[in-house]
């Protein structure tokens, strides 16, 4: 990749403007096609956009082209305006932009580092915002984009020159060093050359989090016992990782410029690729003129895993072993493992007590290359559970109520959410994982539950791990832990079932997994589909969940709403084969569930499940309901339970014991 070294003065370029992302998407259509240039000092932060999520940014289509120059062209492609597109083709590149503003937690949602890309290819070079979701701002970093807030680009308009320092200055030395030489490649190079030098940690020994003990105990170049804190800039060994036919021809593409086409991994054997996410791309019809790009897509990712000899998950005979995420969990992710992958909800493999978490494509490059990454602990935040779950209610619940409350306040913002309590022990090692699966919507860096025997009893019949070794392997909280954000009890009994609602896009209310309402106080909202399915909801528990909702309905003598489409997606083919053994596989099919076999689908608007018309209503068990990720229309996040009741009643309905007689 083509090294652009930040100037030690930064200052407005002649000619180059500023874009400012407002709520007002009309006064962004004024500024790329009408000339109209702004100021900040003409606006404030609350007519900006807040939670612009990589699907706006890059949406899945956009991702099919895998070279950054192409990408740039259809930069914020997935922002709407009455269903049309606010930016045409090369719209970011054509209005000589070298600045974009906006609001709070630029960036959240998936990881993908086209979001990043299509900013920096199409000519910005500094990102201005109140915040930034730390996936996205990581992928800043390593490209070397410069990020600011609203007063430094108050100074730049007034036509200030402001020293790079007082970009660099907030991070640790090491982000520092990787943004001054321009990306994370070319400050690895630097590394490895010896024409840097990594300052020494001299942190105290003293009592430390789950998270900061998994990162300690991984350290390079640092004696033994080393502890560790939040913000130290730290190298660490990674365990293990994976990446999927969406990012794999990024990472097969940097590796071969960077280090050649002989490249090699050190360490191939745990690392894996996975064939799940664009199996089903072909039942859009918006995906349909893009499917030679995904074949492209497929065959370099086999060209990958044949030149490496990383695991290989592809589809056989077109149907996938499973969602990464379910399957890394299922098969090679162990307790106290630290592993990065190029998906956001790699934490869901924080419910085996492992440290799992996100990266772009250009950081899982480095690191599935050397074996180890960089890595500024996080700050933690706790959640002691306690009490039990009411009837009708899930882990989906807890984590959408502590989405509604805790990640709205942006106490999870970059954060290890540590879970453990008394609680804890109520729920299974499925329904763990649902908490920490949605930690990347909580804006969280992770997830990561406390380990105990139901975990050490579900990984020996997975994986049939050696129990002392897992128990030795486990990490837990030590007495006097420090959390940044605090310790937040949770009365499971106090939950009760909730959605997250689509808000008002075109008001400038984005659609967004922390709009908590509880299902009680939204009155009565028809739908059109419910979908049951996606990393998040595929899992054996929520399939049981399912299964629960239709006996009782075939009891009853119901099927499926016939205004409604009501799919259930497996998230594994071990999950498809318990259910035809249970006989549930069957029961969805006698009383009008569409069955999909395993994979990703409708969460990225690639596979049945989709809605197509903008009037249409979705109740889902995914876990983002971002505007256009899941189609066009109106998209709320449930349980399981609550998107099974949902289907049979035709509108949105919490599920009880009775409900259907």
């Amino acid at each position: 990749m083509t090294v652009i070294l930040p100037p030690k003065n930064v200052s407005l370029s002649p000619g180059k403007r500023v874009l400012f992302l407002t709520k007002d998407l009309g006064l962004i259509k004024r500024q790329l096609y009408d000339g109209l240039d702004l100021k900040m000092s003409d606006l404030s932060c609350d007519d900006l956009l807040d939670d612009i999520n990589t699907d706006a940014m890059t949406p899945a289509w956009v991702c099919f082209d895998h070279e950054p120059a192409e990408i740039a062209k259809n930069a914020y492609a997935g922002l709407m305006l009455d269903g049309i597109r606010v930016f045409s083709e090369k719209a970011l590149i054509n209005g000589g932009f070298e600045i974009i503003v906006s609001g709070q937690r630029k960036g959240t949602g998936s990881s993908r580092e086209t979001a990043a890309q299509c900013e920096r290819w199409a000519g910005i070079r500094i990102v201005i915002a109140s915040s930034f979701a730390p996936i996205h701002e990581r992928n800043n970093i390593n490209l070397g984009q410069l990020m600011g807030d609203h007063a430094m680009l108050q100074r730049l308009q007034a036509g200030e020159s402001i020293p790079l320092d007082e970009f660099t200055s907030r991070y640790d030395p090491v982000t520092k060093l990787i943004i001054e030489n321009g990306g994370l490649f070319n400050f690895a190079s630097q590394l490895k050359s010896g024409t840097l030098n990594l300052p020494s940690l001299n942190t105290p020994n003293g009592p430390m989090t789950m998270a900061e003990k998994i990162i300690a105990r991984n350290l390079v170049g640092q004696p033994e016992g080393q502890c560790v804190k939040p913000h130290d800039p730290v190298i660490a060994q990674v365990q293990g990782g994976y990446s999927h036919e969406f990012t794999t021809a990024q990472v097969h593409t940097f590796l071969a410029k960077e280090y050649g086409d002989d490249y090699s991994l050190p360490n191939p054997a745990k690392f894996a690729v996975f064939e799940d996410h664009l199996l089903y791309a072909h039942h859009n019809p918006k995906f349909v003129k893009h499917m030679s790009k995904v074949q492209k897509l497929r065959d370099l990712q086999v060209e990958f895993q044949k030149h490496t000899g990383v695991r290989d998950y592809s589809a056989i005979n077109g149907v996938s072993p499973g969602i990464c995420h379910q399957v890394a969990r299922e098969e090679f992710i162990e307790v106290g493992d630290f592993i990065q992958a190029t998906d956001s909800h790699t934490c869901m493999g924080g419910a085996s007590n492992a440290l799992t978490y996100g990266v772009g494509s250009t950081e899982y490059s480095s690191l599935i290359y050397s074996g180890f990454t960089f890595v500024k602990v996080p700050e933690s935040i706790r959640f002691e559970l306690v009490g039990q779950l009411s009837q009708g209610c899930t882990a989906k619940d807890v984590i959408l109520f502590i989405l509604a409350d805790h990640a709205r306040k942006e106490l999870t913002l970059n954060r290890s959410m540590e879970f453990g309590g008394s609680g804890l022990s109520t729920l299974s090692i499925d329904e763990r994982a649902t908490l920490c699966n949605m930690a990347t919507e909580c804006s969280g860096r992770t997830g990561i539950c406390e380990a105990d025997d139901a975990l050490f009893d579900w990984m020996e019949a997975q994986q049939n791990t050696d129990r002392a070794l897992m128990e030795s392997m486990a990490v837990s909280p030590d007495e006097g832990a420090v959390y940044d954000g605090g310790v937040f009890e949770i009365d499971m009994g106090n939950i009760v079932p909730m959605v997250a609602d689509p808000g008002n896009p075109d008001k400038g209310i984005p659609s967004d997994p922390t709009n908590g309402a509880n299902v009680s106080d939204i009155g009565d909202v028809k739908i059109d589909i419910a979908y049951g399915g996606s990393c998040t909801a595929g899992k054996a528990d929520d399939v049981a969940y399912y299964a629960e909702v239709c006996a009782a309905a075939e009891a009853a003598g119901l099927s499926v709403d016939n205004n409604v489409k009501f799919f259930i997606q497996y998230g594994s083919g071990q999950v498809k084969d318990l259910a035809v053994a249970n006989g549930w596989h069957d029961l969805f099919e006698r009383v009008g569930v569409n069955v999909i076999n395993p994979g990703c689908g409708a969460c990225i608007g690639a596979g049945p499940g989709v809605s197509v018309e903008s009037n249409q209503v979705t109740v889902s068990a995914i876990n983002r309901n971002f505007q256009g990720r899941s189609g066009p229309g109106s998209l709320y996040l449930a349980s399981p339970l609550t998107v099974a009741a949902s289907a049979f009643a035709g509108k949105i309905t919490a599920w009880s014991n009775g409900l259907f007689q």
